[in-house]
């Protein structure tokens, strides 16, 4: 009979750990369940040439006595040379390790193979040290947890709550599913800035050149046609002062504009700070729409994933406000969890923040009352993410001749300031 190796917790929340004899690996599972205890990992185990219980394919005892993973690192990098692991890096190992897993390939294996075709020399290495925590005893949610700038508190949770349930392929398919979504997301947004911002860079560097290089010859000219007693249009000379301003002013000029950017990040690192801009950018009049669908977007989503993979609605709560990054939200998530843990219902907080649609509410109220929230929040995310596309488009649609015109009118008021003198002296010529 084949013998499975297993790690997990007593209802007293002690480790225990050992080999079994069972027929399958659910059938290692009810024993497992019968002895009350609740596993986070079980592997089908092969007896070693030594007598003991090994994993199939997993790492063989070097010569040294040594095991683990076989990094092909000689020497770790240290944290600050590591490549930065991207978004994207990580649903693509996450849905990989959940295939691999759901084809009862072992985790210890699993991450062996994903290491050897990880390109990625930052990721490669953490998925090394991840293998050696699992095989010291650790579980994987453990071993997650010792990355927290790669696997945030979200990650882990569910890791966690898909050991427990012994459903961690299920677990690792959701989680790709949600970091997939949520990049889909953000490229979208910041594809939408790109030719808002590429305008407004032209914009910016156009004017400074002619304000810099062009105005102060004309000035030049103009003094010297128009002659003593006769005084420029006041437009002309607004456009003067303000050029001889960036020409002899340059350095308090730009002194200023980094103070007051330097002033709005320390603001933003404190808690109302940080509360008053975001407020402020949900009340913005082109893109607070866009901010507030995006939140409650990844709010609904975060939560319905959370709740969908076994993890209880206050520590989900918990979990949803650590993570976002928008404090009105934070507070609004704060203010359902202190309601729930007094035995109410989300749907009443919700509506006295005056931050989610009145649809988001009497959805959220509908899967409370039939037991379906994890479901309803995620149909909810689905809706706002195909909202999000649509503002996204709108706002482009809006932005473009914005700009365009704004651009036309400084350049514009520019080149009549210009004008109006030099028609003085054509005038004065004739």
């Amino acid at each position: 009979m084949p013998k499975y190796r297993y790690t997990a917790t007593d209802s007293s929340g002690q480790a225990a750990s050992g080999v079994l004899d069972a027929a399958s690996r659910p059938a290692a599972l009810v024993k497992l369940r019968e002895l009350k205890l609740n596993p986070s990992l079980i592997e089908e185990a092969i007896a070693t040439p030594t007598g003991r219980a090994r994993a199939p394919g997993g790492p063989r005892p070097s010569a040294r006595g040594g095991r683990g993973l076989n990094v092909n690192i000689s020497i770790p990098l240290p944290k600050f040379l590591r490549r930065r692991v991207k978004r994207k890096q990580l649903a693509v190992f996450t849905r990989q390790l959940s295939t691999l897993i759901d084809a009862q390939v072992p985790l210890l294996r699993a991450m062996q193979i994903l290491q050897k075709q990880e390109q990625n020399v930052g990721l490669k290495e953490i998925i090394g040290e991840l293998g050696e925590a699992v095989e010291g005893g650790s579980t994987f949610a453990e071993a997650l947890s010792q990355h927290p700038k790669v696997f945030d508190k979200l990650f882990v949770n569910m890791v966690k709550a898909g050991e427990v349930g012994g459903v961690l392929q299920i677990t690792l398919s959701r989680l790709s599913e949600f970091v997939e979504k949520a990049e889909k997301i953000k490229a979208r947004v910041r594809g939408a800035m790109i030719y808002p911002i590429v305008v407004l860079v032209m914009a910016l560097g156009i004017t400074t050149f002619l304000m810099v290089g062009v105005i102060p010859k004309f000035t030049e000219v103009f003094k010297e046609g128009l002659g003593k007693g006769r005084e420029m249009p006041a437009l002309t000379q607004f456009v003067i002062a303000t050029s001889n301003a960036m020409v002899h002013r340059f350095v308090p000029i730009i002194g200023v504009i980094a103070g007051v950017i330097v002033f709005f990040k320390l603001l933003g690192r404190t808690r109302l700070g940080r509360y008053l801009l975001d407020k402020l950018t949900l009340r913005a009049p082109i893109f607070g729409s866009l901010v507030l669908r995006v939140n409650v977007s990844r709010f609904t989503r975060t939560l319905g994933t959370l709740l969908s993979s076994g993890v209880q609605i206050l520590q989900a709560l918990t979990i949803v406000r650590e993570t976002t990054s928008n404090e009105v939200v934070a507070r609004a998530v704060q203010a359902v969890h202190d309601s729930i843990k007094e035995g109410e219902t989300m749907a009443v907080p919700l509506e006295a923040a005056r931050l989610f649609p009145n649809m988001v509410v009497g959805m959220i109220t509908v899967g409370e009352e039939t037991g379906r929230l994890p479901e309803m929040l995620v149909k909810i995310a689905d809706t706002y993410d195909t909202e999000v596309d649509a503002t996204v488009e709108g706002l482009t649609s809006i932005i473009e001749p914005i700009l365009i015109i704004f651009l036309a009118v400084v350049v514009g008021t520019i080149v009549i300031a210009m004008f109006l003198p030099m028609i003085s002296i054509i005038s004065s010529l004739k």
